[in-house]
């Protein structure tokens, strides 16, 4: 390879299908390839995926491996039976510092015993528009100031377990109603709204240590009425750089995404992110060597004919080596600590692996129940009404629920056997339900599709003795006897809110 191709390596990051790297991902971390990314099908056991992610360091020991792993309703590690985990809007719920760094502590925990470096999370998005449709329950919650210092938590939780964190999605993805993956969300917001909801999180997530921001595919005509971020030099430059005082890594948000791809193409998008200011381009969960060939092509011309300078590029690939040169520095000093007390790290090491011995000693045993996740998603259970009667059941109801990829009829059964359940697309009215069952309705942010609005209060005007299950962001009121709240629809949310309803604990 080049020179040049080598710094292209070093910038780019494909995921790749199956639990296995291919051919082709081997031969280019040979090559240099600085980073990748892994998703759901890359992970079948802890087992597996240690010995994968050590694979790939055989090929590059200077690779680093990145992950969305946020816990709570997005979950790679476990993305077979659900999180172990609260998502953030039940810790935010909760509001305990202390819970949320423990909890992001145990999360890093298992990433960095997997293997994996870099983690996208914690999100720092101020959920400002209950209709968002991408954002939701993965928010600490709706109020700034409650987000920073959440954010700021779950920063130095993540940091102390030896795994970088990467707040996403920079300037803020709270305000939309419309899914960077299918389209261009546009934020309307004004430079003093920006200041005042959407950066301040971001603000308390650097100012805690973050080595790494996550910038997002939406339009914010207030900073550039021409770019989305992303691939916006005002946005990246001007306000994370020069504004924010930030020189860590800026990755891109997954560079296949319809918000950007289907304006620029692929290569396109990648070359115009780099020249942006983008550090590591995220590129696709299936990227393919094809894939890499083409970005790689565009990105080389793109330097020879000037439209993206080679010191950008060289920039770039700088900070990508610095973060690997952390990476190694991190894994070093929590190896030496292994046989230590979490937080029991030296004073020379106090700004990479800060001091938790003043929080509760959570276990970060892989099997479920997981204590202190479960524990945390009991605590963030919300009754926001109920009529004196409504609660618990008695008997075994039929459960009418969104379609989710975890069911809460399946929680609901194991303790009031006979639980039965149907999707809420296919219940027109009370008359598609059994008769003589006590009935539970369960939504995930109801608000966000106007038709499960109106079906949900149809129904819960049929059959008023409803229990209705917000498994998201709480904000319309459906109706019926009782609105119970989970902040999640992550397993041990599922299993906390079945608890309440059935009046009886989970056996320990």
């Amino acid at each position: 390879m080049s020179e040049l191709e080598v710094l292209i390596a070093r910038v780019l990051q494909p995921g790749f299908p199956g639990p296995t790297a291919p051919d082709w991902i081997r031969r280019r971390l040979g090559a240099g390839l600085g980073s990748v990314i892994l998703f759901a099908p890359n992970i079948e056991t802890p087992t597996q995926l240690r010995t994968l992610t050590d694979s790939l360091r055989a090929e590059n020991p200077d690779v680093f491996v990145a992950i969305d792993e946020e816990a709570g309703d997005i979950t790679r590690l476990e993305h077979a039976d659900g999180s172990s985990y609260p998502g953030n809007l039940a810790l935010g719920t909760v509001d305990d510092i202390a819970l949320t760094q423990a909890m992001a502590r145990s999360v890093g925990s298992r990433v960095r015993a997997a293997g994996i470096d870099l983690d996208y999370a914690p999100v720092a998005d101020v959920n400002s528009e209950p209709r968002n449709p991408v954002i939701g329950a993965r928010s600490f919650g709706a109020d700034p100031d409650l987000v920073a210092r959440h954010v700021a938590a779950a920063v130095r939780g993540l940091h102390a377990a030896g795994v970088a964190a990467c707040l996403k999605h920079f300037p803020g993805h709270g305000d939309t109603v419309v899914d960077s993956h299918h389209g261009l969300p546009t934020v309307t917001a004004s430079r003093a709204d920006l200041e005042r909801i959407t950066l301040p999180p971001f603000r308390a997530g650097l100012a805690a240590g973050a080595r790494a921001v996550m910038i997002a595919h939406l339009l914010l005509p207030a900073l550039d009425p021409d770019h989305p971020a992303s691939v916006s030099p005002t946005v990246i430059g001007d306000l994370l750089r020069a504004g924010m005082a930030f020189d860590g890594l800026a990755v891109s948000d997954g560079i296949a995404m319809a918000a950007v791809r289907e304006r620029y193409g692929l290569a396109g998008a990648t070359v115009r992110a780099l020249i942006a200011g983008i550090d590591v381009v995220c590129v696709d969960k299936d990227t393919t060597d094809a894939d890499m060939t083409a970005l790689t092509d565009a990105v080389t011309a793109a330097v020879r004919d000037g439209s993206l300078p080679e010191a950008r590029l060289l920039e770039a690939a700088s900070r990508v080596e610095k973060f690997a040169q952390w990476r190694r520095e991190v894994r070093e000093a929590s190896d030496s600590q292994a046989s230590d007390a979490v937080g029991a790290g030296s004073s020379s090491n106090a700004d990479i692996l800060p001091d938790l011995s003043a929080l509760p000693a959570f276990p970060d045993s892989p099997n479920f129940p997981d204590a202190a996740g479960f524990e945390a998603a009991r605590r963030a259970i919300g009754i926001l009404r109920a009529e004196p009667t409504a609660l618990p059941l008695t008997q075994p109801p039929h459960v009418v629920e969104t379609v989710l990829p975890r069911s809460l009829a399946d929680h609901l059964a194991e303790l009031l056997p006979g639980t039965t359940r149907s999707p809420l697309t296919e219940v027109a009215d009370a008359a598609d339900l059994p008769t003589g069952r006590p009935l539970v309705i369960a939504v995930r942010g109801i608000q966000r599709a106007p038709e499960d609005v109106e079906r949900v209060i149809a129904l819960t005007k049929e059959r008023p003795d409803a229990l209705v299950v917000e498994l998201g962001v709480p904000s319309v009121d459906p109706g019926g006897a009782a609105w119970i709240v989970s902040h999640g629809a992550s397993r041990v949310c599922l299993r906390a809110v079945a608890e309440i309803i059935a009046g009886r604990k989970f056996p320990a």
